[in-house]
């Protein structure tokens, strides 16, 4: 049974930084890749950045260049370093972790998900 929880969202100006984090729990071999997806109210959720269990990231066009993913050599935590925010990344993100895709994973994808952590940018 895998076990996601979130920290480190919050309040910030415009232009400021905020890291996420996601300590994750009870994985087992087939559920190597972890992702941050972006949920705001009335949108489709958007996948924001995935890691490999070999480290291959992937970044939406939208945060590239300004957000960071990374992982702990154990790799049961996941970052989320957000630089240069702007008002559109606001939103509820969460945590998932799952099989490895370059991208957004296809339909029928399970993954597994935290609770989600509020970012609010202004």
């Amino acid at each position: 049974h895998v076990q996601l929880v979130e920290s480190g969202g919050g309040s910030v100006q415009i232009g400021g930084s905020l890291r996420l984090s996601c300590t994750v729990s009870g994985l087992s071999f087939d559920e190597p890749a972890k992702r941050w997806y972006r949920q705001v109210p009335g949108n489709e959720c958007e996948l924001i950045s995935s890691i490999s269990s070999d480290g291959t990231t992937y970044y939406s066009d939208s945060v590239k260049g300004r957000f960071t993913i990374s992982q702990g050599t154990a790799k049961t935590t996941v970052y989320l370093q957000m630089d240069s925010l702007k008002p559109e990344d606001a939103g509820i993100y969460y945590c998932a972790t799952g099989r490895w895709y370059a991208g957004m994973p296809p339909p029928g994808n399970l993954d597994s998900w935290g609770q989600g952590t509020q970012v609010t940018v202004s």
